[in-house]
């Protein structure tokens, strides 16, 4: 959990510098709905970025900015992947989860997005701007970073051994390992099937008559 709130701070870290450069970056989509002959429809996805930059960006300055909005969105999509992973998930993380790999999806329509109090990235936009071309946009890296801190503060009330657990099964069977080795416990370290497996072999040991030399009887 720790390593999740190191990658969050420095998400947030590389968000303010984005955030201090709002206006070039709502500039280089300007340049680029003009390029693109594309005025009237708002800025509603972040595959819609993407096309822009590529197809319809002619400035290194406002490339930079929009390739910056969107190296935050992938390292938002990772850490959402990282998160998956942690543990099972209870009805309150898992709905969490789920509301923020919808909306950093590249084509989910951001259009209706409104970041509100305390962020003021929608009032840093004229009104028309706000409600037509750019509100949905800005809103977005603040209300999933909002959503990933409301994850990590409910995941933090779960008992540490389901986290610890459940984190290193999964990375042990990333590597193609049945499950994390054995370290004092190896007995409850072992896979459930494996454990069923040798508390019957135990049995039917126990089972058999004890040993006697060749030739005597009963």
């Amino acid at each position: 959990m720790n390593e999740v709130k190191e990658t969050l701070r420095t998400v947030e870290q590389r968000y303010r510098l984005f955030q201090q450069q709002q206006f070039t970056f709502i500039a280089a989509l300007e340049h680029c709905r003009d390029n693109a002959h594309d005025k009237i429809r708002p800025i509603s996805t972040i595959a819609q970025v993407q096309t822009y930059m590529e197809h319809h960006c002619g400035s290194s300055t406002y490339r930079r900015i929009l390739c910056m909005f969107l190296d935050i969105c992938t390292e938002l999509a990772r850490l959402c992947q990282h998160l998956e992973g942690l543990h099972a998930g209870t009805p309150v993380t898992s709905n969490i989860l789920d509301k923020c790999k919808t909306l950093i999806s590249p084509s989910h329509d951001l259009s209706s997005l409104r970041a509100k109090y305390p962020h003021d990235v929608v009032n840093h936009l004229s009104c028309n701007e706000a409600r037509n071309h750019y509100g949905g946009v800005v809103s977005l890296i603040p209300l999933v970073l909002d959503l990933m801190k409301e994850w990590v503060a409910h995941s933090e009330k779960l008992p540490r051994k389901a986290l610890t657990h459940v984190s290193e099964s999964r990375l042990y069977q990333e590597a193609g390992y049945p499950g994390p080795p054995a370290r004092r416990q190896p007995w409850a370290r072992l896979p459930c099937r494996l454990r069923i497996r040798e508390k019957l072999r135990g049995k039917k040991q126990s089972m058999r008559p004890p040993w006697r030399p060749p030739g005597r009887g009963l």
